[in-house]
């Protein structure tokens, strides 16, 4: 450090603001959180929504209008066959504060290239069948997807997705990059097809998943043998330890690889990570992925036709340090990010 460079320093920065930045893509965040001069709103006012989005509640009713994303809360955990409680997984997440407004590897200010908001939750005519939440859950979701958002949802147990590929996948099907402990694609089980461990089976059968182009990633546990059908189906299957072996770059190249340039969506378990980083979920399962690494695969998704997605299985009584609801809302901003760069690629 030279006098001059002080001097040039000082000059620059002495009576700066901390909205003054010359960086265009750090200008484009700091305006989101600087936009009434150099007042900023504390992270920890206000009622709590999903990424600090904008609440939209009258949006379902509007026909979702003005939106190009819509955050969605799914509280059913019907579905489990372990521990209950990813019912109150979209309250967790909501109350995690301090996620964006930046991606720094992405570079991408999502809210400032979107129209996001928080449209609530899935609404629920019975609390007790399962079968009629998916009713639900399909028309709610049916209804989203015609009005051209892009749903990004939180639940919730498994269970979830495969009533928003009924609704994304019904015109074609769509391939997934799933990041998970379990394959769910188990049968039916005592006398229902609609529990969590079962969801891509469903999906497949039901003509709204393509199991081709279909990626499971993070796979690991004494529940691989009900797995049978996402080998027969074709469907790409990376297992935890081979996550480690591969690299992340082969895995990423891969993810890429099978689900090519068509229209794709991304659900992550929470559960997919271990149980250090992410205990408050209903089955977990030791030896699983780093949060760095599943963030490290989402970012290496950039650019892929992401026409939806969603983090599931958060259930924050089982979290006394509320890790796993914090790494589902980062998890819930990269999915977002990656919108935001789709956006900006169909705009160009």
């Amino acid at each position: 450090m030279t006098p001059e460079k002080l001097a040039a320093l000082r000059a620059r920065y002495a009576a700066a603001g901390g909205a003054d930045i010359d960086d265009p893509d750090f200008r484009k965040a700091a305006g989101l959180q600087f936009s009434d001069g150099e007042r900023r709103k504390w992270p920890f006012s206000d009622p709590a929504t999903l990424l600090d989005a904008p609440f939209r509640p009258d949006a379902p009713a509007a026909g979702f209008a003005d939106l190009d994303v819509a955050l969605v809360g799914v509280p059913m955990d019907l579905g489990v066959t372990n521990r209950a409680g990813a019912r109150l997984g979209p309250r967790a997440v909501r109350a995690v504060e301090r996620i964006g407004p930046f991606e720094h590897v992405l570079r991408v200010t999502p809210m400032a290239d979107l129209r996001v908001a928080d449209v609530g939750d899935v609404p629920f005519r019975s609390r007790f069948d399962l079968a009629l939440c998916h009713a639900d859950m399909e028309e709610y979701f049916g209804r989203l997807v015609a009005s051209g958002v892009t749903p990004l949802s939180v639940g919730g147990d498994h269970s979830i997705t495969r009533a928003i590929l009924a609704a994304i996948g019904r015109d074609r099907p769509v391939g997934m990059v799933h990041i998970d402990a379990h394959c769910d694609t188990g049968g039916v089980y005592e006398g229902s097809k609609f529990h969590h461990g079962g969801p891509f089976r469903q999906a497949v059968l039901e003509g709204t998943l393509d199991p081709e182009r279909c990626i499971q990633i993070g796979i690991r546990g004494g529940a691989e043998y009900l797995w049978e059908f996402s080998k027969v189906s074709g469907m790409t299957v990376i297992h935890a330890e081979e996550v480690a072996e591969m690299g992340l770059a082969a895995v990423i190249a891969k993810a890429r690889a099978v689900v090519g340039d068509g229209p794709t969506y991304v659900t992550f378990d929470v559960d997919g990570l271990d149980p250090a980083y992410a205990p408050g979920t209903g089955t977990p399962e030791a030896g699983g992925l780093q949060p760095r690494e599943v963030m490290a695969i989402l970012r290496g998704l950039a650019g892929i036709d992401i026409v939806g997605g969603d983090v599931v299985e958060v259930a924050p009584q089982y979290d006394a340090t509320t890790n796993t609801a914090q790494v589902g809302a980062q998890v819930l901003f990269e999915l977002l990010c990656l919108v935001a760069l789709r956006s900006a690629d169909l705009r160009r």
